[in-house]
């Protein structure tokens, strides 16, 4: 409301805008004061005596000498009627009679109702309505009814809503609709100005709606509103309005926008009366239009003034609770300000003193004071820009966003290791123990580790490379990279990419946002502190993709040994030498890892671990670092090696040992506990000590017996905790003149020693006994391991002894390694012409175009050697591959299927002890596999001994362990023919 009143002020004509002499020197004078004088009645001493209290109860003297002088002025105050003319022919030069305009144009007012007096800007979006009261104006009938908008139904009047979504249905109605939707009571308001669509009011009298002359622009008639008759004398009404105008006062005070509304109000409203003081007040009050309106429609002038009394009152409250707010953050303002003020005195006087240096000086010595010790090892473009930065910083302000940007970029430059390398050991023999120390096997990384350190000795310094180590999980090959730094004596870092979708975690961000850090690679430099560290990137085959960029492309960089020697990071902008970082990767496949990026890799593939190589990560790794962390001596437990074969097959069959290892920790609890129960412990060894004489006669004069039953504890006989009694020295008695307690004393003091020797005798009793009690160990067998870690999850794979009509025995690598899988086929319906294939067992695509083929191939090789068979022509055959919930795919089935359907078309078993795996082309040439070693491991658990590989892949074969190649028949084979005489005809060439 007040900025709308005063924007009003703002477009006032301008013969509004110059004011009477008599005006100006009126406005010398308090506003409240002439208001005060204009109510008085001119015989009544009781009001004049009034008047002087209330100026001099504001407690300000220039009020107070105000008031004096409109006492004085109190007979020349016009009375209320004469006071009523001059307010009339001050609105306008010629007031309208009320008869002139019985009918008006309805202007809709949105937001607050127009009182007398007052003056409302309001915008005309009707171009029709506007031209009307344009017409109206040039036709000197300036003058239209403001009426108050009701609101609609079923919504809250407090709430505020969008105003323009209010004008745009207030615009939308017209005639009786319109006419619905206003009070009605409202103003009889004169058109000031025009300008564009905004249309100034001036409101004069009160006006009601009676009916609709027209629709659009809605025109109705109006019967023009007098206040009812009151009594001026009124004592409730006078005391009414002295309250108002008393609270208008103190509301006054704090608002000078509201004086002005009263300088505005005398001069073209003219005197107060109790009337306009009671729409004064309700105008220029904060209340919401409802209120305002139930103002506007009282015309009895008693009941004006009280709801007036409330309104003025509301605001009062809200002017106090203002001052409250305004003071409580003046003071927090002023006491910061004197905090800051006080603290810069503080660095003035210390600086002055020579005690403390600003903060500017004390950074730049500290970021100097780290780059002087590596001057010479730092490149030339690094220092010109720490000497630039640390210009700059001199002359930033330290309360400056900048400062803080660019103190944290010289912490990074300066904290980085420029040219500081660790000494590397190129001791061969050195590195081998290491290796051997921490993992078994991985022979081809442990062998490519010490490549690696053989040319860095001939050399006489060390290159970077990018190794990748691919592989289950579980076989080692985030440890091994502790163990490769330990061995070359590099510092170790490391950080996962699984999952990583932002560049900015590779490049680092650009200094201009918030919260910028460097890479993950000069936080690694940070952290080791050298530039020459072992990197182990780990699952760098799990890299993501996000809308911040491809990180796999932001690695092409970083891993390769012709870019990262001059690696430019966002953050740093200054490029840094990767050369001399050696970067090992781990991956569990390649197939997702980007081609380039795998380019720049060389790929070192960890198949996982046979049996008896986990039996040895078991016995020499695993089983003495778990006893250890449980806290179990080595005589108190055995787990025999039949026990670890039983946990190996039954429990833990992936290629990994991470599995095994929690399932010896799910062994090595068990035994604790059960220890614990039965009273053992491996706690430090404790000393008992017992008092002498002389001390328990020092400390209180009275004698304690020691006791055999303290040392015939239990808990110290079992454990063996006494290790040594301390005897009373005899010369630390001292000597009691002789009389009846002397005597007592002496007898207990002979008693005493004679328990304290019985029982030095007892405890070395104990002690021996203990020593030599046998410590009764925890036996873990084949037999009772269920017992600690439950029923086998595996079951034996091979499923027959001897395969029947239809089975053959297949290989195939899984992620847990390799398994074997079997291939059923039989016969389901005969009949000619029905030769078909029905394939079951959660086969991939590729898998059933492999049976699809085999299924061709298997009636040329049987057309072949058995012309007169007609088998696949007439018999409808279902394929079978068991352990249907598992999906499966890939080609190396093929033979394993032709065999298996020729076995149900001849009738014939295939080979005992047989396995085979290879892809076949239609014409039956064998292609070559991948997971040999896998697969081999998956022949050797389910004891087979002759096993079919594509020729290809012997290379593969012969580069395999002696002992995984161990007790195996291998067959090396070109195309099926070969196959077919060692499956059904039992011949053998062994390769």
């Amino acid at each position: 409301m007040l900025r709308a009143v005063a924007a009003a002020a703002a477009a006032f004509p301008a013969r509004f805008a110059a004011a009477p002499a008599v005006a100006a020197a009126e406005e010398m004078r308090s506003p409240l004061l002439r208001v005060f004088g204009t109510l008085r009645s001119g015989q009544s001493s009781m009001l004049r005596r009034r008047v002087r209290f209330f100026s001099s109860s504001s407690g300000s003297d220039s009020e107070a000498a105000a008031a004096a002088p409109e006492a004085k002025a109190e007979d020349a105050v016009p009375a209320e009627g004469e006071a009523e003319g001059k307010a009339s022919s001050a609105i306008v030069s010629t007031n309208p009679r009320p008869e002139d305009f019985l009918s008006v144009i309805a202007l809709p007012l949105p937001h607050r109702p127009l009182f007398p007096g007052f003056y409302m800007p309001i915008y005309v979006k009707d171009p029709k309505l506007l031209q009307a009261l344009i017409e109206n104006r040039k036709r000197s009938i300036p003058y239209a009814g403001a009426f108050l908008v009701k609101d609609e139904e079923g919504t809250d009047p407090s709430i505020v809503a969008s105003p323009d979504s209010d004008n745009k249905s207030i615009d939308n109605l017209k005639g009786k609709e319109l006419l619905k939707r206003l009070h009605e009571i409202g103003t009889l308001a004169q058109i000031t100005s025009i300008q564009g669509d905004q249309v100034v009011l001036l409101g004069h009298r009160r006006l009601r709606i009676t009916e609709m002359v027209e629709e659009d622009p809605l025109t109705v008639k109006v019967d023009h509103l007098k206040e009812n008759a009151y009594n001026k004398d009124d004592d409730v009404i006078k005391a009414t309005s002295f309250e108002v105008i008393s609270t208008l006062r103190e509301v006054l005070k704090t608002s000078s926008l509201w004086k002005d509304h009263v300088q505005t109000y005398i001069q073209h409203v003219g005197d107060f009366n109790y009337p306009r003081l009671a729409d004064f007040g309700a105008a220029i009050s904060g209340a919401n239009k409802l209120l305002c309106q139930e103002v506007l429609e009282e015309l009895d002038v008693d009941k004006r003034l009280k709801l007036t009394l409330e309104l003025v009152k509301k605001d009062m409250e809200i002017s106090k609770l203002q001052q409250a707010i305004a003071k409580a953050i003046e003071e927090k303002i002023s006491g910061d300000q004197r905090r800051y003020l006080l603290n810069e005195q503080l660095k003035a006087i210390k600086k002055e003193l020579g005690l403390e240096t600003d903060d500017k000086t004390a950074l730049s010595a500290k970021f100097r004071e780290r780059i002087e010790a590596k001057k010479d090892k730092c490149p030339s473009h690094v220092l010109q820009v720490i000497e630039e930065e640390l210009t700059k910083l001199q002359l930033l302000e330290a309360s400056s966003s900048e400062f803080n940007v660019t103190r944290n970029y010289l912490d990074w430059l300066t904290v980085l290791p420029w040219g500081n390398y660790s000494n590397e050991n190129f001791d061969v023999h050195h590195a081998q123990q290491i290796l051997d120390e921490d993992h078994y096997g991985l022979s081809d990384v442990k062998e490519r580790i010490l490549e690696f350190i053989a040319v860095g000795k001939l050399r006489g310094t060390s290159q970077g490379k990018i190794i990748c180590l691919s592989g289950p999980p579980g076989v080692g090959k985030t440890s091994i990279g502790r163990s490769i730094a330990r061995a070359l004596n590099r510092q170790f870092y490391r950080f996962s990419v699984g999952g990583l979708a932002d560049v900015a975690e590779i490049k680092g961000h650009r200094r201009t946002y918030v919260g910028a850090m460097p890479g993950k690679m000069v936080q690694c430099l940070k952290s080791v502190g050298t530039a020459n560290p072992l990197v182990l990137i780990d699952e760098i085959d799990k890299l993501g993709r996000g809308h911040s960029g491809d990180p796999a492309s932001a690695l092409l960089e970083l891993l390769d040994p012709e870019q990262n020697i001059n690696f430019l990071d966002h953050y740093l902008d200054v490029p840094i030498d990767l050369s001399k970082v050696l970067f090992v990767c781990t991956a569990n496949v390649i197939d997702t890892i980007p081609n380039p990026l795998l380019d720049r890799m060389e790929i070192i593939s960890i198949a996982g671990y046979i049996t008896d190589e986990k039996m040895h990560i078991a016995r020499d790794y695993l089983e003495k670092n778990t006893r250890e962390a449980c806290g179990i001596k080595p005589e108190q437990v055995e787990v025999t090696d039949a026990a670890l074969l039983a946990l190996i097959e039954n429990y833990c069959r992936e290629a990994g040992v991470r599995n095994l290892q929690k399932q010896i920790e799910k062994i090595y609890r068990k035994i604790a506990l059960q220890l614990v129960r039965q009273g053992v412990s491996n706690e430090p060894v404790q000393v008992a000590v017992i008092a002498t004489a002389s001390d328990e006669l020092t400390v209180g004069g009275s004698e304690t017996m020691v006791k055999d039953e303290n040392l015939k504890d239990p808990a110290i006989e079992d454990a063996a905790l006494v290790n040594s009694i301390i005897d009373p020295a005899p010369e630390e008695v001292k000597e009691v003149p002789l009389t009846e307690e002397t005597l007592v004393t002496e007898q207990t003091l002979s008693v005493d020693k004679l328990s304290t020797s019985e029982g030095n005798k007892d405890a070395e009793e104990a002690q021996e006994e203990a020593a030599g009690k046998a410590v009764e160990k925890v036996l873990v067998d084949s037999s009772n391991l269920d017992d600690f870690v439950g029923k086998p999850v595996f079951q034996a794979e091979r499923i027959y002894e001897q395969t029947p009509v239809g089975v053959v025995m297949g290989l195939a690598w899984t992620s847990m390694g390799g398994s074997t899988l079997y291939i059923e086929t039989t016969k389901v319906e005969e009949g000619e012409g029905k030769g078909a294939l029905v394939m079951t067992g959660q086969l991939g695509d590729v898998m059933k175009e492999s049976a699809q083929i085999a299924h061709t191939v298997s009636r040329a090789i049987l057309r072949d050697k058995e012309p007169e068979n007609q088998f696949f022509a007439n018999s409808k055959l279902h394929l079978h591959v068991p352990a249907g919930a598992t999906p499966k795919d890939g080609p190396s089935a093929g033979c394993t299927m032709i065999t298996s359907m020729l076995s149900v078309a001849m009738g014939k078993p295939a080979r005992k002890d047989l396995a085979m795996t290879g892809e076949v082309t239609l014409t039956g040439r064998i292609l070559p596999i991948g997971g040999v070693k896998e697969k081999a491991i998956a022949a050797r658990r389910s004891s087979i001994k002759t096993i079919i590989f594509p020729s290809a892949n012997k290379r593969d074969f012969d580069e395999l362990a002696p002992n995984v190649k161990e007790g195996l028949e291998v067959h090396f084979v070109d195309t099926y023919s070969e196959i077919y005489e060692l499956a059904f005809k039992g011949e053998s060439e062994t390769s």
